[in-house]
């Protein structure tokens, strides 16, 4: 029998009321974003593994929620975060020959959880907020901010989804994280 994906029927601004069964590393993303004057529409649902479980999602939040993707170099020196629009197709090669690093593939998971702090399938923009070291290179595709006004992500968790401004993002959180970002044509 297969399970139900569940989406919550109501859209919260703001965080949890009730944070005691809500994970740390959530509860620090809500932090940080109330600190900087960051308002989230926030949507809980069933654990969010792929981009193909998010398609409700962004239509209850009135986004396209942006596919991330933690990559790596062959020697696992270099990593990067790359959002992109969620129906695009990504080839590591258009991207490896753009940003001047060869044989790119997908981070292990103990990279993620030290430099970000997130598991697979909660990759988000906002665990840079975690990369204290500054390891991570963001790279966002331009399709993924062009013309959109919001930019839907995980807050660390792949258990609720999050509405932001677009120029939240970029002029607030990133610079406050010390991440600057490099645009990406894919």
């Amino acid at each position: 029998m297969e399970e139900t994906f569940y989406i919550d029927s109501v859209l919260c601004t703001g965080r949890p009321a009730d944070g005691s069964q809500r994970l740390p590393r959530e509860l620090r993303t809500y932090d940080l974003l109330d600190r900087l004057g960051i308002p989230y529409v926030r949507l809980d649902h069933t654990a969010a593994y792929t981009i193909e479980a998010c398609h409700d999602i962004g239509r209850r939040l009135g986004i396209d929620i942006c596919k991330n993707l933690f990559l790596c170099n062959a020697q696992k020196t270099r990593f990067y975060l790359l959002m992109m629009p969620g129906e695009k197709k990504f080839r590591t090669a258009v991207l490896s020959k753009e940003i001047g690093s060869a044989r790119l593939s997908f981070a292990p998971e103990e990279y993620m959880e030290k430099y970000l702090d997130i598991t697979p399938g909660s990759v988000s923009v906002l665990g840079l907020m975690n990369d204290h070291e500054r390891q991570v290179r963001l790279l966002i595709d331009e399709e993924a901010i062009d013309g959109h006004a919001y930019i839907g992500c995980h807050p660390c968790v792949n258990t609720s989804s999050l509405r932001i401004r677009t120029a939240d993002i970029l002029e607030k959180f990133l610079p406050y994280v010390e991440h600057p970002y490099t645009v990406v044509k894919l």
